[in-house]
């Protein structure tokens, strides 16, 4: 079973690893009720500044847009943090940074860390005075390249796939009662913003390092690999079981919010390969994302009770 699961992943590596992604910025869902006059919300700032995947003009315009539409004064911010800049942000957004060295695809290991030291101490001061952290890694490399700064917070990261060895793929359809646990973010404001399921695609695995509350865990059947070289697989490729891991949690960080990710894609919507496939809130199966989406910067933004931690 194993060596079939390989075989397959060996496949799907060659197809994703080359595989095209772009935004889909024709893709506008209707928001009913937007949280904040139309450029009145808070100040949210998406890092354009290290080496990111996912940039606020680039295969996150999608996520700016959205977010833009919602009441909230978007805009990209280069690199990097200090307490002055993050002085001039309410919400920071960080999607699948990178080191410089791994800049280009050189995604082999070690994975170096995408911020300095300073940077961390910096967002860490930050968060305690009250400012609002959505971090977000996927796949390798990117969890490693987030990682410093996620123990700094207290959330631990796995820099590894998280692929179903059921379905041999890596997206998943998570549902209430299930994956998704009770959270003010599957609730929203109102009854019309409650979230029954959404889907993510691929990505990683975390967890608590200590106080805060799981937002989805993996679904049954998931394996994390821990490939030496981004999307390359074999039957030597180290691997555990996903059981009991997360990939969405919210903590508190003094005064501020942390919501941590393990996948990026299914904030955004981008379009995949050669037929143009969509990929992320884009996705017909993926009707409830979007108000995840919503959901998550309300929480981060104080419009949604906080939980007891667990």
């Amino acid at each position: 079973m194993w060596r079939s699961f390989v075989a397959t992943i060996v496949v799907v590596s060659g197809v994703a690893a080359g595989a095209q992604q772009v935004p889909d910025t024709s893709f506008t869902p209707p928001i009913s009720d937007p949280a904040f006059a139309s450029g009145q919300g808070p100040r949210l700032a998406i890092d354009d500044g290290h080496h990111n995947f996912h940039t606020s003009t680039g295969r996150y315009r999608p996520f700016a847009m959205l977010a833009a539409r919602d009441g909230y004064r978007v805009a990209g911010t280069p690199g990097p943090f200090t307490d002055s800049l993050l002085a001039g942000i309410d919400v920071l957004v960080i999607a699948n940074a990178l080191a410089e060295r791994n800049e280009g695809g050189r995604w082999t290991l070690p994975t170096p860390s995408a911020f300095t030291p300073d940077e961390i101490a910096a967002v860490v001061r930050w968060l305690q005075r009250g400012g609002s952290l959505l971090l977000i890694a996927d796949h390798m490399p990117f969890g490693g390249a987030a990682e410093s700064l996620a123990t700094a917070v207290g959330v631990r990261w796995a820099n590894a796939f998280a692929l179903d060895s059921a379905s041999r793929g890596g997206n998943f359809v998570l549902h209430r009662g299930a994956e998704l646990a009770p959270h003010a973010v599957f609730e929203g404001r109102a009854s019309g913003e409650r979230i029954d399921s959404i889907v993510v695609f691929t990505g990683s695995a975390l967890g608590l390092a200590g106080a805060g509350s799981p937002l989805f865990g993996l679904p049954p059947h998931v394996t994390l690999l821990y490939p030496t070289e981004a999307w390359r697989f074999s039957r030597d490729t180290r691997r555990e079981s996903g059981a009991g891991w997360l990939q969405g949690a919210a903590l508190r960080v003094g005064r501020g919010r942390v919501v941590a990710l393990g996948e990026a894609a299914m904030m955004s919507a981008q379009r995949q390969g050669p037929r143009g496939n969509p990929m992320g809130f884009n996705d017909p199966r993926a009707a409830q994302n979007v108000q995840f989406i919503l959901n998550v910067l309300h929480w981060l933004s104080g419009l949604l009770p906080e939980p007891s931690p667990r």
